[in-house]
């Protein structure tokens, strides 16, 4: 049975392994490190807040004496290294929160691992999986193939090459001292619990609100999408049967154009208030409420430096050696994920309107 450190337990894609790990691993520790940044937000540990298994810490993952104290103290064998800054925006106008964070404090992580580990022996196996993205490998062209695990690296945001730089220190702590790790590679996540600066949250929070929809360029940046609670079941296989030392890239096989993306929400959101007038009167302000179309609030907005034009993951190696495919298509993906906003934002608006007759 494992004993697990989870880095970024309370941002989105944290947040979602240890719901799936608590359910799928009974009786198994689970230690949750999380600095509680902007992005990272206690509420998404609710759900399993109460349960036994779970420890939360609040503490940097550059801490070092920290992390070492956990490892040794709890006799944890496995982390899982979610804790990044990961929007590209932000690492763009400052860059220097990514290197402290992705590269320094991974490094800190390794650093602390290898002592508790490796020179401590305080158990008798353990595994450093760190969670990576495809951004590392640079941008396609409209007829390349995808991205495979021998894709030579080729970043080019300040985030992407924060998230490189990590991958490396892993991979060298791996065959410098023999530290027994796992990356994974994913493409681009979304369901519940992301933070709303990201596009698709930020569509449909835009949307509700009658607020523009901001759109880069010309729209036709390329993402494959990957179902959060998907990604979460390829990390326990990889965990589980993943070999040392290797490299999984985890997709959806599901390129979409960023403007089609944004095109399917809106119709998503319209169909919805179009059905419930209970949803028109709690969002006076999106246009569906007033019978016009979402699409109208879209708007384009000069492109970002840099922009990728394209990402995709070819997922051949970790189906033939895990059995892992994506079992969420996008469109019921996205649809349940309108209702989980719809019902979030509801549930918000709801506890103001009690507060203020408090």
């Amino acid at each position: 049975m494992a004993r697990l450190l989870v880095t970024g337990g309370a941002g989105f894609i944290g947040a979602n392994f240890v719901h799936h790990w608590l359910k799928e691993h009974p009786g198994e520790r689970l230690v949750v490190l999380d600095a509680l940044t902007y992005a990272g937000d206690l509420t998404n540990l609710d759900p399993v807040k109460d349960h036994a298994d779970l420890r939360f810490v609040h503490g940097d993952i550059r801490d070092a004496q920290l992390v070492e104290a956990l490892l040794r103290d709890e006799r944890l064998d496995t982390v899982v290294h979610f804790a990044a800054e990961s929007h590209v925006d932000r690492s763009i106008l400052g860059p220097d929160a990514f290197i402290e964070t992705n590269v320094t404090g991974t490094h800190s992580l390794l650093k602390a691992a290898r002592q508790v580990w490796l020179e401590q022996k305080s158990v008798p196996t353990h595994r450093f999986h760190h969670v990576s993205t495809d951004e590392v490998y640079g941008s396609l062209g409209p007829g390349d193939p995808p991205f495979t695990e021998t894709t030579p690296y080729a970043p080019n945001s300040p985030y992407s090459a924060s998230k490189a730089a990590s991958d490396h220190l892993v991979r060298a702590y791996h065959h410098t001292y023999g530290l027994q790790t796992t990356i994974s590679n994913c493409s681009n996540n979304y369901g519940p619990y992301q933070f709303p600066e990201k596009l698709i949250p930020l569509t449909i929070t835009n949307i509700l609100q009658g607020k523009p929809l901001p759109v880069y360029g010309d729209g036709r940046n390329v993402r494959d999408w990957l179902h959060v609670s998907d990604h979460c079941r390829a990390i326990d296989l990889i965990l589980q049967r993943g070999r040392i030392g290797d490299i999984y890239n985890i997709g959806g096989h599901c390129e979409r154009q960023n403007i089609d993306l944004v095109r399917t929400l809106c119709a998503i959101v319209d169909r919805r208030l179009g059905e419930e007038a209970a949803l028109r009167r709690c969002f006076p302000q999106a246009p569906a409420a007033r019978h016009n179309p979402s699409d109208s609030l879209i708007s384009y907005v000069r492109d970002r430096p840099g922009h990728d034009r394209r990402y995709a993951i070819d997922g051949a190696k970790v189906l033939r050696e895990l059995g892992f495919v994506a079992g969420v298509s996008f469109e019921e993906g996205l649809e349940q994920l309108v209702d989980w906003h719809l019902q979030r934002h509801q549930a918000l608006l709801q506890s103001g309107q009690r507060s203020a007759s408090a």
